[in-house]
Order: C-alpha cells, then sequence, then structure tokens
C-alpha cells in the first residue's frame, strides 16, 4: 500500500464535490513530477485530499479504484489521470499550519515541495495525519 496526498483548490473541484459524485478521474495535472506520481499510484492506495487557496487544509480521504491512464483532457503531451472515490471525512480538518508544526511531519512533500499538486506520503506521515485528524480507517 502506498499513501498520496493530492491538493486542488475547493472553487475547482472541492471535497464536497467528490463526496457528491461518488467518483472522479483526477485530470489536469500538467507537472511531470506530479504526473510521475499519478503513474506510481495503485489501485487500493489511500490518498488525503487537500484544498489549497484560502482554506490550506486536509479535509478527507479517497481510494485509488483506478490505476493511470491517458487524461482525456490533455490536448497534447503525455499526461496521465487515475480515478478516485471518497473513503470519508477527517473527523477534524488538518490546516497547513498545524502541519507545518508537527516535528514528525517536517519533511513532507506538502512543507518541503509546496506547489506539487500530487504528492507520495510515507506510512509515518499518513498515521500521523490520521493521528492529528482525529481519524480512524
Amino acid at each position: 500500500m502506498n499513501y498520496w496526498l493530492v491538493k486542488s483548490e475547493p472553487e475547482a473541484y472541492s471535497w464536497s464535490a467528490l463526496l457528491k459524485d461518488g467518483k472522479t478521474a483526477w485530470t489536469g495535472v500538467r507537472n511531470y513530477t506530479a504526473r510521475n506520481n499519478l503513474r506510481a499510484m495503485k489501485r487500493g492506495d489511500l490518498v488525503f485530499f487537500y484544498h489549497s487557496g484560502e482554506e490550506k487544509s486536509v479535509v478527507g480521504l479517497a481510494r485509488v479504484v483506478k490505476e493511470f491512464y491517458s487524461d482525456p483532457t490533455a490536448d497534447e503531451g503525455d499526461w496521465s489521470a487515475v480515478d478516485l472515490v471518497p473513503e470519508k471525512n477527517l473527523s477534524k480538518p488538518l490546516t497547513l499550519a498545524q502541519i507545518k508544526a508537527d516535528k514528525i511531519l517536517q519533511e513532507m512533500k506538502l512543507v518541503k515541495q509546496s506547489r506539487l499538486s500530487v504528492s507520495p506520503m510515507t506510512e509515518a506521515e499518513f498515521k500521523r495525519l490520521l493521528t492529528l485528524a482525529e481519524t480512524k480507517i
């Protein structure tokens, strides 16, 4: 099992939209590192959903249900997408400030490479976020 974090502006696609839709194609990624992270995702992997922009907080937990395929929104280039379904709301959303303040999470890609829209997480980081969010899976 691998662990991930995806970011979205709530105005573009929010956690509540994913809950309503029940499934989404994670498309529109146009960064090579993020694209490669999408390609590394496996069916069943767990994914934290982060609202970027003003909110800056982790709000939900999703699961990969379809591994990477060609992004249907790409007019040119070799871009990829995956399909995600919502797993659960976090009991307590976590702000970026809370994450940055936690010693265990200092090396997290969200902290070190804040503009990356799809990033891997270590198991320790994943478990720490669950603990801080007071959420069990």
